[in-house]
């Protein structure tokens, strides 16, 4: 018996014609199919007698072939390969007739074989340009749905990309709308790696909200009905083996993803990014994944990159090489998971619009409280979160923008008008250790100085030699955004954002008379020069925090200590504590990672709140000590008053020293009609300020040696059907199934991912041996 007998659950082969041939049949028109397997033999005949489909992979002819639904074969009576290379070496066409097989006589019983024929045919390809390009149909199930109907709408473009982004437009790759010539305004990049279909769901929703309101401005010269033609969404997905399961199906729901016709080489070069790109009319629900009736057509462009080669990357991806094609006005960057607001895009489109000369703008990124606020309630590391970032956004980000110079524009929400400089991109290969013509210095300062690369961006721009750009905050555009709900998830977030941050700017300040070369005017350059003055007190401040902040707590231990003797003992009990948490936290930051040590962590989290706790019961009872005695006397508001609280002691120093930080908060909040964070999340800020301040800061100083960028643990894969209907419904059902999403999240962990967690367990004995 031949392999492909009866064997191994394949069906039986046919039998034998009968004489006289079969009798013609016409097929019900089918779709293609969206399956080509990589594994196709290549050949270079053709068997006179075969009476069986072959699927072929012709090498180096200038001609990919692409498997549909149908059953096609070889015509015997030619030779197709023979007769057209003598013609055209870049073109092969293949005469192919259809037959159809017997029904068989022979009678089964039970369930269908789990495995079913399918049917095929072999199409030409022809390369343009030597690239690959595809027109993919895309399912009936998603076309019927939509009003549109045009070719745009029913066709999926595929180009299997082979170059760097920086040859993209010199090797004459080129896009849809290109094609089409329509101009772009607005290019909307959303950067992702294996982010699950609710997060990125999420993102793609609020970028149809704001595209549609585009559309609706009537008033508008830019922006009418057909503005949607003016707004093309990117979506770069970092490799290829990474990409979450759900989000595929997602993407293919929508119908701008199909598995089948992706190509792992062309003519015998390895494909670097498999560019799909489609107008869909549909969104799904982030919580139900069922569709929304938003009609408003979206030009998206979809880049699966085959290799993880991080974030950086895919921005060069979006700038360098589809940003050359379609030359957008405003770029915008988005990450998976950050969910832009209602007009936001519009917004920060019209921030650049109203004046030429700002260089990039970010608007207002708030936490997600979930509904009614539960988030913030049920947990303090998201009340804490919140506080941060309101309080960054109303003081930090207004005062920079008055000087024209935001430090950074975060990549969860920002836009710009020129593409990014080349040293932004210089961190990439500081990452990636691709040396090429030139020698780069690889020492840890530049390397972590990288880890924020959005910050050297900022600062490069505003100094740019003979150019006067400026950055702005939009204070009207806002997105929300996830935000780590576990402290092992916090940690290690901000060991990226610290280490950054500190080489980040010590690299800005070392290179502030750079300003001075650029086109601004004397007065801008002066303001820069105040914040760069600025700037240089912060981190000089910031690299003193822990030692100021044990401080703090010394001085009012001792303060609170003279009042009685039990006051003096429980001062000294957490004085102890206080010093063996510091030593703990560097046992713990040098030897494990915080994955292996979560109770550690909490544990010294909560006995870090508690001596929070203790301070501001010391601050409370000093003040309220200060006050009764005090000599001060108020007589309205004059300089005799004034006079008599600089004059007394405590008064000035704690009375006067409180306002002019817990009070500052208040007032501002009240000044921008935005009080409600200090009632919901001030206190827990505050429990949490020595967590801030020790544990975030030794971890992250401790490991500055560690480069990379830790991301959610990899998905396995699923097998997808050949048939393109049959792929569409089966993403439907992935996607509609709450426990199907649920199993996919849930994949067996790998037997390297074991064998790391048996070192950490040996680590953390090992750490706790030691501090004990």
């Amino acid at each position: 018996m031949s392999e492909q007998g009866q064997g191994g659950g394949y069906p039986p082969p046919p039998p034998p014609p009968p004489i006289g041939g079969y009798p013609q049949y016409n097929y019900p028109p089918s779709q293609p199919s969206s399956t080509f397997p990589d594994n196709a033999q290549s050949t270079s005949n053709v068997s006179q007698d075969s009476s069986t489909s072959y699927n072929y992979h012709m090498i180096n002819m200038g001609t990919e072939l692409i498997p549909t639904t149908q059953h096609y074969q070889i015509t015997p009576s030619t030779n197709p390969l023979q007769t057209n290379l003598q013609n055209d070496p870049y073109q092969l066409t293949i005469e192919i007739s259809e037959k159809t097989q017997p029904e068989s006589k022979t009678i089964h019983y039970g369930e269908a074989p789990s495995i079913q024929p399918r049917r095929y045919t072999q199409k030409e390809i022809k390369l343009s340009d030597g690239h690959f390009v595809y027109d993919c149909p895309v399912p009936t199930g998603l076309t019927t749905k939509v009003p549109l109907k045009e070719k745009e709408f029913d066709k999926v473009r595929y180009t299997a990309c082979t170059c760097d982004p920086d040859d993209f437009e010199r090797e004459k790759y080129t896009l849809r709308q290109k094609t089409y010539e329509r101009d772009t305004e607005i290019f909307i990049v959303i950067t992702m790696y294996n982010e699950d279909a609710k997060l990125f769901a999420r993102t793609f929703h609020g970028v149809v909200e704001n595209i549609r309101e585009l559309c609706e401005r009537d008033r508008s010269d830019m922006w009418k009905k057909d503005g949607w033609e003016k707004v093309v969404v990117c979506i770069v997905s970092d490799g290829f083996e990474e990409i979450n399961i759900s989000t595929k199906a997602y993407l293919s729901a929508i119908g701008v993803y199909q598995e089948g016709v992706v190509k792992k080489e062309v003519n015998n070069k390895p494909v670097t990014a498999h560019i799909f790109e489609y107008t869909t009319q549909l969104c799904l629900d982030p919580e139900n994944m069922k569709p929304l009736e938003v009609h408003t057509p979206i030009q998206v462009l979809f880049c699966l990159k085959e290799e993880n080669t991080k974030k950086i990357n895919s921005h060069r991806w979006f700038f360098n090489a589809f940003g050359k094609i379609l030359e957008p006005n405003v770029c915008i960057l988005l990450d998976a998971g950050t969910k832009p607001g209602k007009k936001s895009i519009y917004h920060l489109w019209k921030a650049f619009d109203n004046n030429p000369s700002i260089g990039g703008v970010c608007g207002e990124i708030v936490a997600m409280k979930g509904k009614y606020g539960k988030n913030i309630l049920s947990n303090p590391l998201v009340a804490a979160q919140n506080f941060e970032y309101k309080m960054s956004n109303i003081l930090d980000k207004s005062l920079e923008s008055v000087f024209g110079y935001i430090t950074v524009l975060p990549g969860a929400f920002s836009a710009y008008q020129v593409g990014p400089l080349a040293s932004y991109f210089l961190g990439e290969k500081l990452h990636n250790q691709k040396l090429n013509d030139q020698k780069i210095k690889t020492g840890l300062f530049e390397a972590n100085m990288y880890l924020a690369e959005d910050r050297i961006l900022c600062f490069e721009l505003i100094s740019k030699r003979d150019e006067s750009w400026l950055l702005r905050y939009v204070k009207s555009a806002s997105a929300e955004t996830d935000v780590p709900d576990k402290i092992i998830e916090l940690i290690k977030q901000r060991r990226r954002w610290l280490n950054g941050t500190f080489f980040a700017s010590l690299y800005a300040i070392s290179h502030t008379f750079n300003i001075y070369r650029s086109k601004h005017s004397i007065l801008r350059k002066i303001l820069l020069s105040i914040e760069m003055f600025y700037q240089t007190y912060n981190l000089i401040f910031s690299w003193f925090a822990l030692g100021n902040l044990y401080l703090i707590f010394y001085i009012l231990g001792n303060s609170v200590a003279q009042y009685a003797n039990w006051e003096l003992i429980i001062y000294n009990v957490l004085k102890f504590i206080y010093i063996a948490l510091i030593v703990f936290q560097i046992a713990l930051a040098m030897g494990n990672k915080p994955g292996s040590t979560r109770l550690a962590y909490i544990f010294s989290t909560l006995f870090f709140a508690f001596i929070m706790i203790h301070m501001l019961i010391a601050i409370g009872r000093i003040t309220y000590i200060s006050i009764k005695d005090s000599q001060v006397k108020i007589d309205g508001l004059n300089l005799k008053s004034v006079q008599n609280i600089l004059s007394d002691f405590y008064f000035r120093n704690i009375v006067l020293s409180l306002l002019s930080t817990y009070g500052l908060y208040l007032i501002v909040s009240l000044l921008s009609f935005e009080p409600y964070h200090m009632i919901s999340s001030f206190a827990q800020y505050m429990l949490l300020v020595p967590f801030y301040v020790n544990v975030l800061n030794i971890y992250a100083f401790c490991n500055i040696h560690d480069l990379g960028n830790k991301r959610r643990s990899q998905e396995k894969k699923i097998d997808v059907p050949e048939d393109v209907d049959e792929e569409y419904e089966k993403v439907r059902s992935i996607l509609l199934d709450p426990k199907t999403r649920n199993d996919l999240q849930r994949q067996g962990e790998t037997k390297e991912r074991q064998e790391e967690e048996q070192k950490e367990s040996n680590a953390k004995f090992r750490t706790y041996l030691v501090s004990s």
